[in-house]
């Protein structure tokens, strides 16, 4: 499922136009975005966590000259999901 098609389900679910269905869903990524980038986790109940990981530096290979490469370390961002949800555990 792609974002628009969130946004379609979000308003026939909900009974509301897709531009507002589209609206909320925005304020509720920024919201999370927002969080993560401030270090800060977002605990759903029901459905999951959000939370920032640490993925370490390491050396890599450039896969057309087979040259080893040095990544450096990254922010990612983590799920993990609640017991609610089916196929996330």
């Amino acid at each position: 499922m792609n974002k628009q098609e969130l946004v379609d389900a979000v308003a026939s679910t909900s009974g509301t136009s897709k531009s507002a269905a589209e609206e909320a869903i925005n304020a509720v990524l920024n919201t999370i975005s927002k969080e993560l980038a401030a270090g800060n986790a977002v605990q759903l109940i029901g459905f999951g966590t959000f939370g920032r990981g640490e993925r370490a530096a390491r050396t890599g290979r450039n896969p057309a000259t087979g040259e080893a490469i040095k990544i450096a370390a990254a922010k990612t961002v983590r799920f993990t999901g609640g017991q609610g949800v089916q196929g996330c555990r």
